[in-house]
This record gives C-alpha cells, structure tokens and sequence, in this order.
C-alpha cells in the first residue's frame, strides 16, 4: 500500500466507531472488518432505524428478509478513512438519537 496513513486512518474511525456504537448499547454482530453491521432483529426496526438515520442527514441500508433470516435484520455500515473526527461524532451522535427513537438502545 503506497498510503500507509490512509490505512491507518481507516483502522482508527472503525475502531472508534466500535467502541463508541458498543458503548451506546448496540449489538455489532460479530464482524472484524470496516463493515459493521448494527443488529436490529425485526426487519422492521431496521427500516425505522434507517429513516431516522436518514433524517438527520446519514447515510445506511437496511439488510432484512429474504437478504438474511427474518430475525437477523441489520443495519449495514462502511467506515472509510475519508471521514473527519467530526463527521465521525456526527454519526455516533446521529445513531445515539435514532437508536433510542426505535427503542433499539
């Protein structure tokens, strides 16, 4: 990789995206990658956790049924190295707001 800090960067907002999203309450599955899901069980709450996100000018797609089991509904996010400290803070606080909204958190 010619852009060591690029990957380094990416590792930093995935690490702080997990500590910080796990802190708040959310159950992240089981994934060791910059793709994190956010387990919502009822495809349903997953949607609703998607258009609340939305509503406050995030970004997520919702992967429910058939895409995975009935009761395995996600949230799905890609962490990138592009994003700034406070864009990051952004989203943390965005799900904060949007996983109570849905009874999630």
């Amino acid at each position: 990789m010619d852009e060591p800090q690029h990957h380094q960067r990416l590792w930093e907002n995935t690490r702080k995206f997990r500590t910080e999203m796990a802190s708040l309450g959310f159950d992240l599955g089981v994934s060791t990658t910059p793709i994190i899901p956010v387990m919502c069980g009822e495809s349903r709450v997953a949607k609703d956790l998607v258009v609340a996100l939305r509503d406050q000018g995030i970004v997520a797609g919702a992967i429910v049924f058939p895409m995975v089991a009935r009761d395995a509904a996600r949230v799905r996010n890609q962490l990138s190295a592009g994003l700034t400290d406070a864009q990051l803070d952004s989203v943390l606080r965005g799900y904060e707001l949007a996983g109570r909204k849905v009874g999630l958190i």
